[in-house]
């Protein structure tokens, strides 16, 4: 049975992956509306339906997330997952959070002293301030107020087929 639904913003842009029973609760609740259904029914001793593939928000969802919490992700998304150092842009798994003034020289874990870095600057820098390792930010790290909304993770290789017109939509009109 397929397990999970592509849910879409109401402006068509995918927005999160979730497991179909999520959808049909969304859906009773009157938040989306079913855009695609798989073949395969569900059924209850009432009622009878075809699991949706994807749905569509009727409201729109806010990008304005009150007090964005800290963490090693929201650093990274702060920064476009860009290390602040050399300008290089990678994966979550080739970067780290680097203190600007290091926690040796006093350098606490807050928004204003962490910026994101790659492994070689973060070994280049060595427990120095950006200056003692001559090294410049390319931006001064800050308390976001929001953090830009990302694009959904959809594991490339396990997309429906009928998400797909959805998916190359979205590809085009960004790419």
């Amino acid at each position: 049975m397929a397990s999970h639904t592509l849910v879409l913003t109401p402006w068509m842009s995918p927005h999160r992956v979730v497991p179909w029973e999520t959808a049909v609760c969304l859906f009773y609740m009157d938040k989306v509306e079913v855009l695609e259904e798989y073949d395969e029914v569900v059924r209850s001793p009432s009622i009878e339906l075809r699991v949706p593939a994807v749905v569509r928000l009727k409201r729109g969802i806010s990008n304005h997330k009150k007090g964005v919490k800290f963490s090693r992700v929201n650093v990274m998304t702060r920064d476009h997952f860009c290390c602040q150092y050399c300008g290089a842009k990678k994966t979550m798994k080739d970067l780290n959070y680097d203190h600007v003034v290091p926690r040796k020289l006093g350098g606490r874990t807050v928004w204003e002293n962490i910026v994101t870095s790659c492994y070689p600057c973060n070994d280049r820098k060595a427990g120095r301030t950006p200056q003692q390792a001559g090294m410049k930010l390319i931006k001064q790290p800050v308390r976001p107020k929001v953090l830009p909304l990302s694009a959904p993770s959809i594991p490339r290789g396990n997309i429906p087929e009928v998400w797909a017109f959805y998916l190359n939509a979205q590809q085009m009109a960004h790419g």
